[in-house]
């Protein structure tokens, strides 16, 4: 007996979680950027962020993330956790610029990456990257190449710890 594999499946109702989840991302980056709250700026921010949303789940299968509400608590801790490690950084960054004497250890620190889903790769990337102090430089499988502004430790596993700990717990959370 022949397999029909040609088949249309049966459509899901309402839109993947994954348009809702970025077109709120997209959103939510729009109202950063335009700085307003105006209805036409609302509605323009809204309608584009839904298309661009659209386009993007439609084509790749990296923004299929079910929304849940583990993972908008999880998302919403990563980020005041991602705002107080910004601060931090930027404090620690204007103590090594108005010391008298600059005492630092600059050194590359290889740590391995807890994150095996391409986006939580990217989230994880991008957070150590903006905080000041650190910068990534290469992930060769499950090994990420920090360049850390004052190397602390010469452990792995401190390293790790430090450097990735705060953002891991809920970037796994949010997309595992």
């Amino acid at each position: 007996m022949q397999e029909d594999h040609d088949a249309p499946k049966p459509r899901e109702q309402g839109p993947p979680s994954g348009v809702i989840f970025l077109s709120i991302l997209l959103f939510v980056v729009w109202l950063i950027i335009n700085a307003s709250f105006e209805v036409p700026i609302l509605i323009v921010g809204a309608v584009v962020s839904v298309a661009l949303a659209l386009v993007f789940v439609r084509r790749s299968t990296v923004w299929n993330i079910p929304v849940t509400p583990a993972r908008v608590f999880h998302f919403i801790a990563y980020t005041g956790v991602f705002l107080v490690e910004l601060v931090k950084a930027n404090i620690e960054m204007l103590r090594y610029v108005y010391a008298p004497r600059i005492d630092i250890r600059p050194g590359i620190v290889k740590v391995k990456m807890p994150l095996k889903t391409p986006l939580g790769r990217l989230a994880l990337a991008n957070s150590i990257a903006l905080t000041p102090g650190s910068l990534v430089m290469d992930l060769q499988g499950d090994d990420l190449y920090i360049h850390w502004l004052d190397v602390k430790t010469t452990d792995t596993e401190e390293a790790a710890r430090a450097i990735t700990g705060p953002f891991q717990k809920h970037l796994e959370a949010v997309f595992g």
